[in-house]
């Protein structure tokens, strides 16, 4: 403890450009793309994730860490320590050329805006080397891309999802600002791994200025893609079903202290096993085999990058955050859609595991990706720095969300936040520094945090959560006692319901939330953004790709 104090109060009583650039801590961010609350071992799950385990078991797992349901809106709050309708992304961004996303509302322009900065952005002229490897997803065109946005290097796909081994041109791998064809050995955890770690060995090479890695991943989202030899680790590991699945994780939850031992598991959310098509179970088993084998290599990436950090003498002062996007995958429903044949090919691009497993993954909490009950926001959360951690192996059990990611990197840097940035007023940050919890101490955050995301929506005051699904009336939960939100207090309660409805309300009017769906505003259209790469280009990197 008195380690990290007297790091705190060196950072706090210097500014950014007086202090010694080795005694401030190296920052490295990785996120997950699509993985559920109980799919890492240290969480519970029968997955061998041994590199994460060791850095929980070295550090702090928060069990009540919160993201925002869904992959743009998440990446937008991290990003800014703004909640993603502030920040212009309050659904999603384009994929397409065209009009884009923009609705004509400040928070629906589907890219980040102006009166928002990126962490990178405010690190760099903290003096740190801003990296980045992986998925973007938050700006599809020219001008909104990561170097656009903070980045001094940056490795990876702009878009969203794509086919793990070959992805195709338009979703845009790029390298800084140029598209590039992936390798023939291309698998996209390894190779957004190899960028980030040339990254940080350029950086130590270059310079003594600490460096902010920022690591997303694009697994284990769809489609299911992994390389055999992992694959095969995990074949018929599954084909006892889902229920068995979730049962073991929960009680592992239970034994690893993630969960109180008093918890419940919320029901199961699909037809039993043994009530499945036969002929399907064995399509369905594979599936889970394949996802558990994408999660198995994210972690073996994250081994490679730790081991990189080691050798080159900086682990110890490197501060290291790992958590997810959104909870779990159901789209395609119980099958997980597309054909059968498909399921891991390197050419095949289809859907997900199937909800039955995207249940289990969500152990023990209901709902998945997209919603706002527990199973689409609650992340898996790790913090692990060696110089500044003095307690290892601790769980917190603080609510916390990605709005407060910045803060904590800002706070450790010496960062300062502008009010004013290349012309334009920045919006304020809404989240807080987690270094209070990451000493075990009370967070004491000021004011509830706040969900919406496609008409879903929810506030977290205390212990109480207010949730419901979009067009439906309000739950209310004391996560307390009912973290699974199984027991709905809302009937008992309408004076709780009705001052926390009107919590939501003001917040959602601030923060410039609209009804659902959100429609473009008439009379509004927006510019027409050019295709990022010309007919030519696409078809000399598709050409490059099929080689």
């Amino acid at each position: 403890m008195r380690t990290l104090l007297s790091l705190l109060a060196l950072f706090l009583l210097t500014g950014a450009q007086g202090q010694d650039p080795a005694r401030r801590p190296n920052l490295v961010v990785i996120m997950a793309d699509d993985m559920g609350y109980s799919d890492i071992g240290c969480f519970g799950s029968e997955i061998a994730t041994p590199h994460l385990d060791h850095l929980a078991a070295n550090g702090v797992r928060l069990t009540q860490f919160y993201n925002t349901g869904r992959c743009c809106p998440t990446r937008a709050a991290l990003l800014t320590g703004r909640y993603a309708q502030q920040a212009g992304v309050g659904w999603m961004t384009s994929e397409n050329a065209g009009r884009g996303q923009d609705m004509g509302y400040p928070g629906y322009t589907g890219e980040l805006n102006r009166t928002s900065l990126t962490f990178a952005e405010v690190l760099a002229s903290a003096g740190y080397r801003t990296l980045m490897a992986g998925k973007w997803h938050v700006g599809s065109f020219s001008g909104m891309w990561p170097m656009d946005r903070g980045f001094e290097r940056y490795y990876g796909l702009i878009r969203g999802a794509s086919n793990h081994f070959k992805p195709h041109p338009d979703k845009l791998l790029m390298e800084g600002r140029r598209p590039v064809a992936p390798g023939e050995d291309f698998y996209t955890s390894d190779s957004f791994t190899n960028a980030a770690i040339s990254y940080v060995r350029e950086s130590r090479e270059r310079s003594e200025a600490p460096f902010a890695l920022y690591l997303a991943f694009t697994a284990p989202h769809w489609p299911m893609h992994a390389p055999p030899e992992d694959i095969e680790r995990y074949r018929g590991k599954y084909d006892t079903g889902w229920e068995p699945m979730r049962a073991g994780r929960f009680e592992r939850m239970k034994e690893l202290g993630v969960l109180h031992t008093d918890s419940q598991l919320s029901p199961l959310d699909v037809k039993p096993w043994d009530e499945t098509d036969p002929e399907r179970r064995e399509v369905l088993a594979h599936r889970m085999a394949i996802y558990a084998a994408m999660v198995d290599r994210l972690d073996q990436n994250v081994g490679r990058l730790v081991a990189t950090l080691e050798e080159l003498g900086v682990l110890d002062n490197t501060l290291i955050l790992f958590f997810a996007d959104n909870g779990g995958c159901a789209e395609g429903g119980l099958m997980g859609g597309s054909p059968d044949e498909m399921v891991g090919g390197r050419e095949g691009y289809y859907l997900t595991y199937g909800k039955g497993w995207a249940n289990a993954s969500n152990t023990p909490f209901r709902m998945y990706k997209h919603w706002v009950h527990e199973g689409g926001i609650a992340s898996p959360f790790i913090a692990h720095w060696p110089a500044g951690i003095e307690s290892k192996g601790t769980i917190q059990r603080e609510p916390c969300h990605l709005i407060d990611i910045a803060p904590t990197l800002y706070e450790l840097a010496g960062a300062r936040y502008p009010k004013n940035h290349g012309g334009n007023e920045i919006g304020g940050l809404e989240g807080i520094s987690l270094l209070p919890v990451l000493r075990g101490e009370a967070l004491n955050r000021p004011s509830p945090i706040f969900f919406e995301h496609e008409g879903n929506r929810a506030v977290r005051e205390g212990p109480w959560k207010l949730v419901s699904r979009h067009g439906q009336p309000w739950e209310l939960y004391d996560l307390s006692s009912d973290r699974s939100e199984t027991s709905d207090q809302a009937a008992g309660q309408p004076e709780r319901v009705a001052k926390m409805t009107a919590t939501y309300e003001a917040w959602a009017g601030r923060c410039g939330v609209l009804p659902w769906q959100v429609k473009r505003r008439e009379g509004f259209l927006p510019p027409e953004y050019p295709y990022p790469l010309t007919a030519p280009q696409l078809k000399e990197a598709d050409g490059a790709r099929k080689r």
